[in-house]
């Protein structure tokens, strides 16, 4: 496998998470872009790409997590 296709895939999945309107979606589709982006950093030799990406698929699941927990309780 080419580490290319999952650089444009990465790609994709963070502008198609920008052109969400659920933040819940938004967060999702993020969130595997940036774990995407992170494995492709390792793959190729990036550790600025994986870095900075992995601390954002941490700062997406902080942001699901909470979301989720919102949504729970706005449902009570």
């Amino acid at each position: 496998m080419s580490w290319e296709y999952l650089g444009y895939l990465a790609s994709a999945l963070l502008v198609a998470s920008l052109t969400m309107s659920d933040v819940v979606k938004l967060r999702w589709f993020n969130l595997f872009g940036c774990i995407a982006f992170t494995i492709y950093g390792f793959a190729i030799g990036s550790i600025p790409v994986a870095f900075t990406n992995g601390l954002l698929t941490f700062v997406n699941i902080y942001h699901i997590v909470k979301l989720k927990r919102q949504q729970k309780t706005d449902a009570d």
